[in-house]
């Protein structure tokens, strides 16, 4: 059954043995709960599908047969309380094993998953409880969570079944109890790959989040994001980072990984460190690893140790320094392999298997996808020409792995979708051996001097510099040059603010960037103001300077 995700696509490779045409096929009714799962577990019920541990040095393994037995009581538990096809499910779990249990249980009964971080303040809780018409919320009694969705559930007034895993919480019924209580055959539920399966809210860096809704044929689109660019292997362990409330979780901690055959790993934490990470890695034997730039920014200024069971490394979720790239490499002997995609798709551009990484490059597009770039009339850029990253939809009009629709909201689907492409707003350009390279958000691009400058490249620079631990470059308003460079910066320990530092940074970055990329100010901060999902508010900075 390890070539179970072989049933579901098309590959045509080259005579290097390079994947450059990816379709996929399936049936009707796919769904990942009866097609994959229950699947593998009618053949190879012992096969590994989570491995799980958390800081109380807890651990469990569950196989698919498990995985398969869980998941029919949590869907029974869930159909007796009247949750049935379409209604929306609200789950708040962190890296609680009980996720994969009740991510495949409402996938069996047709419902829609609403994967959310348990940082969500009431307010966050509020607004997703009504924008989706919430039915039902099971969440993790720890961090206050209970609290906080008691707080949601009595300002939205709607009436919720609640539930917590694992500890028993006033106003709230134990999940694990009554899942134990509940059979373990489930009567199938008939669903179409068209209807939703998930439902992801955008980590909104600029106005309210939006809903991002994904159908029944969004997993099979990660074969490629787990074969391809994370290289997951058959009955190896797959590592990715990432907390249950992220899409990121879809990329590398259930969906792909199970389709390829590997088992996917589970670390339970609250704070990152990096030697308990790397610890999990070399303890457990981890052959495959994703992680935030963040976390391998941290590895890298902290100290890697020997990882020899680690066979590939990827990153994803925003640009990396080169410098990171290089001392890794130098550490581990692995390159890491970058990839680029949203929430609202899969993974769209990758240094991938069977190619060199690039470094610094978001890589070559997938062979799922006709990616081109355009500029705002419309037209093709040029080779080394800043466009905006699209995508082309097949002559049959599929879109597979793409969002099929904004909550509530047709009028901006039909914009990201206007003139028959998928308008993704970021920036980048392509080199003559098809490398795309990140220039940056369209918002975020800096107009100088009657330049364009994106400010990924000016701090890829300063984060070079061993002073800066953070970094956002932003455009600040210029009566000579329309905009000038700010460098924002939050320091590492062991150095302090100063007129001296301001200077040094400023010389260490424009020594090595074109005259009209240069920074001109400086700004110390104490930390960043950042979405929830960690990703830096560049507006926020943009419209504080604005006001000042």
């Amino acid at each position: 059954m390890s070539s179970i995700y072989k049933k579901f696509c098309k590959e045509t490779f080259d005579e290097a043995g390079r994947l450059i045409d990816f379709k996929l096929q399936y049936p009707d009714d796919f769904n990942f709960g009866y097609h994959v799962v229950d699947a593998i577990a009618d053949e190879t019920p012992d096969k590994r599908a989570v491995v799980w541990c958390n800081t109380e040095n807890e651990e469990k393994m569950f196989t698919f047969g498990d995985i398969r037995k869980l998941s029919n009581q949590a869907a029974n538990l869930f159909s007796a309380s009247g949750i049935g096809k379409g209604d929306r499910v609200l789950v708040l779990l962190k890296r609680h094993w009980e996720y994969w249990v009740i991510a495949v249980a409402l996938h069996k009964l047709g419902a829609v998953l609403i994967p959310a971080t348990h940082m969500l303040l009431p307010e966050d809780l509020v607004y997703r409880i009504r924008s989706a018409n919430v039915c039902a919320i099971v969440c993790t009694p720890q961090n206050e969570v209970p609290e906080k969705v008691v707080t949601a559930v009595q300002e939205s007034g709607a009436a919720l079944k609640l539930w917590t895993v694992q500890d028993d919480v006033p106003g709230f019924a134990n999940f694990n109890r009554e899942m134990e209580a509940a059979s373990e055959d489930f009567t199938p539920v008939k669903t179409k790959a068209t209807d939703p399966m998930a439902l992801y809210f955008t980590s909104g860096t600029t106005g309210q989040p939006k809903g991002v809704i994904h159908d029944f044929t969004y997993p099979l689109a990660h074969i490629v994001t787990a074969k391809y660019w994370q290289c997951a292997e058959d009955d190896g362990l797959h590592f990715s980072v990432a907390e249950t409330g992220w899409a990121k979780t879809s990329w590398g901690k259930i969906y792909g990984q199970w389709l390829v055959g590997s088992a996917v790993m589970v670390y339970d934490f609250d704070n990152f460190d990096p030697k308990a990470l790397t610890h999990i890695i070399n303890t457990y034997g981890v052959t495959t690893f994703c992680a935030p730039p963040t976390v391998y920014r941290y590895l890298v200024r902290k100290g890697i140790p020997d990882m020899p069971g680690l066979h590939h490394a990827v990153t994803a979720g925003e640009m990396l320094a080169p410098e990171v790239f290089r001392k890794f490499r130098e550490r581990t002997g692995l390159t890491l392999y970058e990839g680029y995609g949203q929430t609202e798709t899969t993974l769209l551009l990758a240094n991938f298997r069977g190619e060199t990484p690039v470094e610094g490059s978001m890589g070559t597009a997938s062979p799922l996808y006709n990616i081109a770039l355009r500029q705002k009339d419309g037209s093709p850029a040029a080779a080394g020409e800043i466009g905006e990253i699209v995508i082309v939809p097949p002559a049959d009009g599929s879109r597979n792995g793409i969002f099929s629709g904004y909550l509530e909201n047709e009028l901006q689907y039909q914009y990201v979708w206007r003139d028959g492409v998928y308008h993704t707003g970021d920036a980048a350009w392509q080199d003559e051996n098809g490398h795309f390279w990140f220039h940056g958000r369209f918002d975020d691009i800096i107009k100088t001097g009657g330049f364009r400058v994106g400010p990924f490249e000016v701090e890829n620079i300063l984060m070079e510099h061993p002073a800066v631990l953070e970094c956002s470059v932003i455009g600040v308003p210029d009566s000579l040059r329309g905009q000038s460079i700010k460098a924002v910066i939050m320091l590492n320990s062991g150095y302090e603010a100063s007129r001296q530092l301001e200077n040094e940074l400023r010389n260490f970055a424009n020594s090595r960037l074109a005259e009209y990329k240069w920074i001109r100010l400086v700004e110390f901060v104490d930390e960043m103001p950042k979405t929830i999902s960690g990703k830096i508010r560049k507006n926020e900075l943009r419209n504080r300077e604005s006001k000042e």
